[in-house]
């Protein structure tokens, strides 16, 4: 689910400061921009206000536990995607929104 895929999601972009952004197990491994899964090169700064809270540890791209820390791939380091600031997405997007809606009117519970 990157914001390359889904031109609805929203990154955060402003300025990156310490903080190293982390994946969850099912993202482990991608490009946080382009979902590329090849030649991880540059490590992922996100901000201090996505880092902050009960949102610190959490996964850059869907928001779940992180496990691993996040890397651009080579190619968005090239064509310098690393400088445009945070990349951590901000909204939930339509699709999952409607997900949400869809199971609530049909009564479906999460299976636990």
């Amino acid at each position: 689910m990157a914001a390359k895929h889904h031109p609805d999601l929203i990154m955060c972009r402003k300025q990156p400061g310490i903080a190293i952004g982390r994946l969850c197990e099912k993202c482990d491994g991608k490009c946080v921009l382009c979902d590329s899964l090849v030649r991880p090169c540059t490590l992922v700064r996100i901000c201090d206000e996505c880092n902050y809270g009960s949102f610190q540890g959490r996964c850059v791209v869907c928001g779940g536990v992180g496990i691993s820390d996040a890397y651009y791939c080579k190619e968005c380091s090239q064509l310098e995607k690393d400088r445009d600031g945070c990349p951590k997405i901000v909204n939930v997007g339509t699709a999952r929104t409607d997900l949400f809606y869809e199971r609530k009117k049909y009564g479906f519970k999460k299976r636990t």
